[in-house]
């Protein structure tokens, strides 16, 4: 095992401790502090995606953000709308897919800036939404993260060891076709184990978590475009081994809503 996989490891595993004791130990408004943070945290980091070099201007960024996201919980939890802010989200990502298969070789600041916000603001009302909805709760919040986990595990593990054709070149050289099917039968594993937990029918589940997460894929390689827009190799070094908190969220931006959607969606 290489030096860098250890430290990504180690690192995995604090943050599945510490966000554990958030979940199972700490009062709620601890959770919702987090997702508050983790929106904050990642408009942060997205700012820096615009190539501007005011401090102001990235903070401004981050409150219009805030704002954003208190606009989005009023339409979800207050108005009744939680399914226009998710049709929003899917249309989104269906957009944000075909962006990647072009990968453009550039992205002007307005572009960056917008689809920050559809990133970042859908997600955390979803998380939020899920947490908070007795419908869901703890145990479809955990399955959010262990299928975007499984996924990027997977991915990892089967890249490193059987990887040869490249998933996108053009935006990410390191992701592969062998890859990303690893991923997906992870999650495939997970799906089949998790399904009488969740109550829901195998072959559903199933079908569902397959396609969230191959959309999980695409977040990862969207937030990878625009890392190479701007020069990065990282959104940030909070976490040693992985990056900043997009490069460890950049997955469940993409699943989260469109997960919420499909479980509201079926009977």
């Amino acid at each position: 095992m290489s030096s860098t996989t250890g430290i990504r490891i180690v690192s995995a595993l604090v943050l599945v401790a510490g966000l554990s004791g958030v979940l199972f130990l700490a009062p709620s408004s601890w959770t919702v502090a987090l997702l508050v943070l983790l929106l904050l945290g990642g408009a942060w980091e997205w700012s820096g995606f615009l190539q501007v070099g005011s401090v102001l201007t990235r903070l401004l960024y981050v409150a219009l953000t805030g704002l954003w996201f208190i606009a989005a919980s009023a339409l979800a939890f207050r108005f009744g709308r939680l399914d226009l802010l998710l049709g929003i989200a899917a249309l989104w990502w269906l957009w944000a897919l075909a962006w990647v298969v072009r990968a453009p070789a550039q992205s002007g600041r307005w572009a960056a800036a917008i689809s920050g916000w559809f990133v970042l603001v859908p997600a955390c009302v979803s998380l939020l939404w899920i947490w908070t909805d007795p419908a869901y709760g703890l145990v479809w919040l955990l399955y959010v993260l262990l299928l975007v986990w499984a996924a990027d595990t997977g991915a990892y593990f089967a890249g490193r060891a059987l990887g040869r054709h490249k998933l996108a070149p053009r935006v990410s050289p390191g992701k592969t076709w062998e890859g990303a099917a690893g991923g997906l039968l992870l999650v495939a594993v997970l799906a089949f184990f998790a399904a009488p937990g969740l109550g829901a029918q195998r072959p559903v589940l199933l079908a569902v978590s397959l396609v969230v997460a191959c959309f999980s894929i695409v977040g990862d390689l969207t937030e990878s475009l625009f890392k190479r827009h701007a020069g990065l190799k990282d959104s940030g070094r909070l976490i040693p081994g992985h990056g900043g908190v997009l490069d460890r969220v950049d997955s469940i931006m993409a699943a989260a809503p469109l997960l919420l959607l499909a479980t509201r969606c079926l009977p």
